[in-house]
């Protein structure tokens, strides 16, 4: 499991693409319904998943486990523990976004709110 700040994600996917052009990676959200309601995270290239991280042993049957995953929460946390739970399973391309939604509005886009 990687862990990368928000501003290292960028060019994270740039050279995973000259890498691995097919690689489609997926930003898994682990919040809950009401925080993705609040702010919300979209990176360009990245397919948009949102399970929370009590329902991933569940759902995480909708991941692809040769695909790269992008983990996010609000701080870093439950994204460890949801790459952590992934990585038992077999997956093993994992980022964390360390510091989570919340890194990302302060050090990234402050158009996302903070909460």
């Amino acid at each position: 499991m990687q862990h990368l700040r928000p501003e290292d994600i960028a060019p994270w996917l740039d050279a995973l693409r000259q890498r691995e052009p097919q690689a489609r990676p997926v930003l898994l959200d682990v919040r809950e319904p009401w925080e993705l309601a609040t702010a919300r995270l979209e990176i360009d290239g990245a397919a948009l998943v949102h399970i929370p991280l009590q329902s991933l042993p569940h759902g995480h049957d909708a991941l692809d486990p040769g695909q790269p995953v992008l983990a996010l929460c609000h701080h870093g946390v439950r994204s460890v523990a949801a790459l952590r739970f992934l990585a038992d399973q077999g997956f093993d391309h994992l980022v964390n976004i360390a510091g989570g939604i919340d890194a990302w509005s302060r050090d990234v886009d402050p158009s996302i709110p903070r909460y």
